[in-house]
């Protein structure tokens, strides 16, 4: 197994991959290093002299400058590199177009063909509150029931409960609509009922008319104040549902029609190694396909977007990113908060050390595929290939807002584990085998073979396989746990 990884040939640090002792010598590049300290795995350790205020290199890019010289085997981290990130910057286009030449093969997986044309990899029933205050009688109608029907003639029945839809305005009462008609439209939901209370800004006669051409034998909408049983009646509709989209059965489907959300959270120091590069060559195989790739987190691509804007398929697009990643930046200024506060305390006890390091080792999520669209917030997916998405980093926000553009399901890289999953499938791969191990329940695809004794390409060919079952029928860990939640962005006033 190796000691340490030369991630890019112009780097001027290692990162372990093992916990190091002082004393110990590692050979690179034909020189030998001695370990001045302790240094925990996924931490980076220098392997030439870095003098005060030089950049410390990695990735092949800078993720920050000396604070102090140090020394060739010293441990680069917080305590003697910070950021370069300041203020806002201008861009120009410099489109640097990467061509990969990746096979199209005839892979095929088993989803659901929906009348309109998409295709769900799921046959689900929801019942999706226009507020939050009727989020109990939802869920008073799907355990009444589950207890009437043989609930396994479809994949699942789901009340997704949240805190919004009144006492909002502008943006965030528009941010509601389009989450949760995202939701109500999407290719997995087999249909829905939409529960309304009948006081609530979001009123269920305007929600309809936002949710433009629906089948109505599919979809259900109950305001319980005009009702004396709103129990009673939201199960008769939910029955009506249920009957429409049992007979729904599987047929073959090519890949082009698969559509990926790309997230990370908990990151440690070899995300940007492992775990994050694995996606960005999914992501690059599926678009190849004929696919669909988003890639979201905006604070989490500070210091790595112009690699973004490089790849934007042309100026518009170009114009696009600059927004995005601008008006992000305006979103912090407005609230009077730093820009390039990140990365958290869990990335820094796994060796991530600045912003750059974790947007740079983040960015890798999206390959080296051109950008073909850039979404805002609550916006669906419009062109296949690789798009970018505006949320934040939050986890359950950003891949709620992934699996709200039409998302099938989220693929999730982790270094320290985590269990949550939204209303689609939310498959979690670990950067590390240790995690994977200790948390199986909550990792689904073990990323951290890629530094022990597999290729990428022995890896990836697993990973695709993996990704196929899932979307045939396979149930991620946060299905099984049934842990399967959504939030919603928020920025402004509550009424």
């Amino acid at each position: 197994m190796k000691t340490f990884i030369k991630v890019h040939n112009q780097d001027n640090v290692l990162v372990a991959l093992k916990d190091l002792k002082a004393g110990e010598t590692l050979e690179i590049d034909g020189a030998v290093v001695q370990v001045r300290m302790d240094i925990p795995k996924g931490h980076k350790v220098a392997i030439k002299k870095i003098s005060k205020d030089g950049d410390v290199i990695k990735y092949g890019l800078p993720i920050g400058y000396s604070l102090e010289d140090i020394e060739a085997g010293d441990h680069v981290h917080v305590h003697n590199t910070k950021t370069k990130l300041s203020g806002t910057i201008e861009y120009a286009f410099d489109q640097k177009l990467v061509d990969r030449d990746i096979t199209k093969d005839n892979r095929v997986f088993m989803g659901y063909k929906r009348e309109n044309g998409s295709v769900g990899i799921r046959n689900e029933l929801w019942i999706v509150p226009t507020v939050g205050c009727v989020n109990g009688i939802g869920q008073m109608i799907v355990d009444i029931f589950k207890n009437e029907v043989d609930i396994r003639l479809i994949d699942n029945i789901e009340v997704y409960k949240h805190n919004y839809g009144c006492s909002q305005l502008g943006d965030d009462h528009e941010n509601t609509k389009r989450i949760l008609s995202g939701m109500v439209n999407h290719p997995n939901c087999g249909g829905a009922l939409v529960l309304g209370l009948g006081c609530e800004n979001n009123q269920v006669a305007e929600f309809k008319e936002f949710l433009g051409n629906i089948d109505e034998n599919r979809v259900k909408f109950l305001v319980t104040q005009e009702v004396e049983d709103e129990v009673e009646e939201g199960v008769r509709l939910v029955r009506e549902i249920f009957e429409a989209m049992k007979g729904d059965t599987r047929e073959e489907v090519p890949l082009s029609e698969l559509k990926v959300g790309l997230k990370c959270g908990g990151s440690d120091g070899l995300s940007g190694i492992t775990a994050n590069p694995l996606l960005g060559n999914f992501s690059d195989y599926l678009i190849a396909q004929g696919g669909t790739s988003v890639l979201t987190e905006v604070p989490e691509m500070f210091g790595a977007e112009t690699i973004l804007m490089e790849r934007a398929k042309n100026k518009e697009i170009f114009e696009k990113i600059v927004h995005l990643i601008n008006d992000f930046k305006e979103y912090f200024l407005a609230n009077n908060q730093p820009v390039y506060e990140n990365p958290s305390p869990g990335n820094k006890k796994g060796g991530i050390t600045t912003l750059e390091d974790k947007s740079l080792g983040c960015t890798q999520k999206a390959g080296h595929s051109k950008v073909v669209d850039v979404l805002k917030y609550g916006e669906i997916l419009k062109e296949k290939g690789l798009n970018l998405l505006s949320a934040p980093g939050n986890d359950l926000v950003a891949s709620t807002a992934l699996a709200a553009s039409g998302c099938h399901m989220v693929l999730f890289t982790t270094g320290r584990g985590t269990p949550f999953g939204t209303f689609v499938p939310t498959i979690k791969i670990s950067s590390n085998s240790e995690i994977y191990y200790k948390k199986k329940n909550w990792i689904d695809f073990n990323a951290g073979i890629l530094v022990e004794d597999k290729s990428m390409e022995e890896v990836l060919e697993e990973f695709i396989h993996y990704i196929v079952e899932v979307a045939s029928g396979k149930l991620a860990n946060n299905e099984k746990n049934e842990f399967r939640e959504i939030a919603i962005f928020k920025t402004g006033v509550t009424l």
